[in-house]
């Protein structure tokens, strides 16, 4: 056990198809920290939950026991563990829950169950001490995409939040529509990184929202309806023969469409926060 004012933290992640584990001390002084992604799911364009389950449960003992190699303390040492209980894959979320409790009641140790959201809140702090509420968060993954006021810690605002697909979401199924691979979203910013963005012109849904603060979609996503657009311009551009000439400036403005929504309401959202 650690000095009682630094407390040894073991935290494990596991709510989709990475499997991570992390050593922190009371001065959010990351020790060790290791993260191994699944393969599996390229094959089929997305995340499989039994498949990502059963990956979990494969590599969570070694993941953890390297952590804890990185960060030169044993299991016993730990004094609090961590574990993300949602929102996420059920049963890949069940894996990592699961361990984290047996490793608490084995070590006699508490246990404190993250909301996965929140983490991604307070993870800018472990590195810069300068990201301390109040501030206004973009959080965004291949299931949420959320605008959030952090009043302060454990006090949260949402101001914003997708009507329909998340971000990540829409960056797969639009690199599925390109014939690119899974996950979409590296796969998408490489290849228009060698387009024009301004070649095509594509939606911005709800950029504006109705103008005004208060109405209920002024922070509100929307990316269903870029996601058809660019579906449709596919669709042109295959019917035409031209599409492998012209996929990248097709990436790029979907790229600087979706980013220029995002960028574009969380900077009017500190605006408005102050």
């Amino acid at each position: 056990m650690s000095d009682a004012s630094r407390p040894l933290v073991l935290g494990l992640e596991t709510s989709c198809d990475e499997t991570s584990a992390a050593v922190l001390d009371g001065e959010n002084l990351i020790l060790g920290h290791v993260i191994l992604s699944q393969d599996e799911h390229e094959l089929f364009g997305g995340v499989v939950p039994e498949l990502a389950a059963r990956a979990h449960l494969q590599k969570v003992d070694l993941v953890v026991e390297e952590a804890l190699r990185q960060a030169g303390v044993s299991l016993g040492e730990i004094d609090v563990f961590g574990v993300t209980a949602g929102p996420g894959l059920i049963g890949a979320l069940l894996v990592g829950v699961s361990w984290s409790k047996a490793a608490s009641f084995a070590c006699d140790r508490p246990l404190v169950a993250v909301h996965h959201m929140e983490g991604h809140l307070f993870s800018p702090s472990l590195e810069n001490e300068a990201a301390q509420p109040p501030f206004v968060a973009l959080l965004v993954s291949g299931g949420h995409t959320l605008l959030v006021h952090t009043v302060a810690w454990g006090e949260y605002l949402l101001l914003g939040e997708t009507r329909d697909d998340a971000a990540g979401e829409a960056f797969d199924k639009v690199a599925k529509l390109l014939g690119l691979g899974y996950p979409g979203g590296p796969l998408i910013e490489s290849l228009a990184s060698e387009g024009n963005a301004s070649r095509y012109k594509l939606p911005r849904p709800m950029l504006r929202g109705n103008q005004r603060q208060g109405d209920p979609d002024f922070y509100d996503f929307s990316f269903s309806g870029l996601k058809t657009a660019v579906g449709e311009l596919v669709k042109r551009l295959e019917s035409d023969g031209v599409l492998s000439s012209e996929i990248a400036h097709v990436a790029a403005g979907f790229q600087e469409a979706a980013v220029d929504v995002l960028a574009s309401k969380t900077m009017r959202a500190v605006k408005h926060t102050g």
